[in-house]
């Protein structure tokens, strides 16, 4: 039996997942980040997004040098890929339009996923809710703040002192930092 013809109970096939990766590009907004990585001089190739099997809890990544991967064996439905595709866009323009990034710096890792928690909606309300998490006011900068930390310090070379003062460090220039929009979304 082919990889992509079974369907694993955590989330979809690669092939189903490539199919909503080829919705999401349709997307308003990911149409949107990706013409400003064009603006700013980065290709989007063809293969740029892809659907692979990542054997991890996690939605995703993007990869220096290659693109972003959608983790298929994580996400069920069409809002989960196209926020992975958002959120992974705004690392990608990040890296594009700052050509020292530094994704070993954890005051660079941790700005970038300051602006991809707060620009893709990630923390947004509804999705807060159906986390679990009840809490009315204030809940989208301590979503933020709660991802932040949980991917800062999975960087090998951060550790969670080290992930929490660079946070705090660059917490007010990244999190008003909405380029390429106008206003946070």
């Amino acid at each position: 039996m082919e990889e992509e013809s079974y369907k694993k109970s955590e989330g979809c096939t690669i092939k189903e997942c490539q199919d909503m990766i080829q919705r999401s590009l349709r997307t308003p907004m990911v149409k949107f980040l990706m013409e400003h990585m064009e603006k700013t001089g980065c290709k989007v190739g063809d293969n740029f997004i892809k659907a692979v099997n990542c054997n991890r809890k996690m939605g995703g990544g993007y990869v220096r040098g290659e693109g972003i991967v959608v983790c298929s064996d994580q996400v069920k439905i069409q809002d989960d890929v196209s926020q992975v595709v958002i959120h992974e866009l705004i690392h990608a323009y990040d890296e594009c339009r700052a050509s020292n990034l530094d994704w070993t710096n954890c005051a660079h890792h941790a700005c970038s996923e300051i602006r991809a928690g707060h620009l893709s909606g990630d923390c947004h309300y509804k999705r807060e809710f159906l986390r679990g998490f009840m809490k009315i006011r204030g809940h989208e900068q301590d979503c933020v703040r709660r991802r932040v930390m949980k991917s800062v310090i999975a960087n090998p070379f951060c550790s969670e002192t080290a992930a929490k003062d660079a946070m705090e460090a660059v917490w007010d220039i990244c999190y008003n930092d909405t380029k390429p929009f106008d206003r946070a979304p």
